[in-house]
């Protein structure tokens, strides 16, 4: 359990939360059960170290108040809208068999075990926190689920989880779905021709190859045909002139 010391306060207006601020300290303040609300501050740095661990909302935290510690359970934490540092956290006491609404992280356990995901299977997560009512003294820390053995097309309904006999979900008359292990997406390969198909068009290539071979070739030889007579007729002997007659 973590825990937190914190500093009774006694600010009553909003500049006097601004020194606390500037001090390096966040106000909180203590509610429940039949004490008094209690305002305090806890030290900026420790609780931001809390709340960078997981699930700091569903975590009860051991809270020490001028040397008397108790069972407190974080129920909202304000943010600065620009910086992002928290302003105000508000803290429930935790009293043995008071019932309280609280999300509980799921948790994955044995990927490598499972033949769906070896399969390139997806894990589709439904409810990443499920909603339970249970006394404060039982809050589970998270919910896990185990993928061993898990294939595709299985899922993991809230039926799957084991669950004290005090702790119920807060959604009720369903069996509803927390993860299932769907098929992998496989990107559809274009389609190739047939047999047929390809012959047909090798065939095809074929004949208009020696189409165009034989019309290459009679062309040449009407070329050569033109060149032999061309050539004949520039060899073609000069008719002789008639020798003159004696006078």
């Amino acid at each position: 359990m973590n825990s937190l010391k914190a500093n009774i306060r006694e600010n009553t207006t909003k500049g006097e939360l601004s020194i606390i601020r500037n001090n390096g300290d966040v106000p909180a303040i203590v509610y429940g059960g039949k004490e008094q609300n209690q305002k305090v501050s806890i030290s900026k740095k420790l609780l931001k170290t809390l709340i960078d661990k997981q699930n700091f909302l569903s975590n009860i935290i051991s809270l020490e108040v001028d040397g008397k510690a108790q069972n407190v359970l974080p129920r909202e934490v304000k943010y600065h809208i620009l910086s992002d540092e928290p302003t105000h956290v508000d803290f429930l006491r935790v009293l043995p068999g008071v019932k309280i609404k609280i999300n509980v992280p799921v948790n994955f356990i044995n990927h490598e075990k499972s033949p769906g995901l070896k399969r390139g299977g997806v894990l589709n997560i439904v409810r990443r926190q499920v909603e339970l009512k249970c006394p404060s003294e039982k809050i589970p820390e998270n919910l896990t689920l185990d993928l061993d053995g898990i294939d595709i097309g299985e899922s993991f309904k809230i039926s799957s989880v084991k669950l004290d006999s005090d702790v119920v979900p807060t959604i009720q008359g369903r069996d509803f779905v927390i993860a299932t292990l769907a098929a992998p997406t496989v990107m559809k390969e274009p389609e190739k021709p047939t047999e047929a198909e390809t012959a047909e068009g090798e065939e095809g290539s074929e004949g208009a190859e020696k189409e165009a071979t034989a019309e290459g070739s009679d062309k040449s030889a009407a070329d050569g045909a033109k060149g032999d007579k061309k050539e004949g007729e520039d060899k073609k002997p000069a008719e002789k002139k008639p020798s003159e007659e004696k006078k």
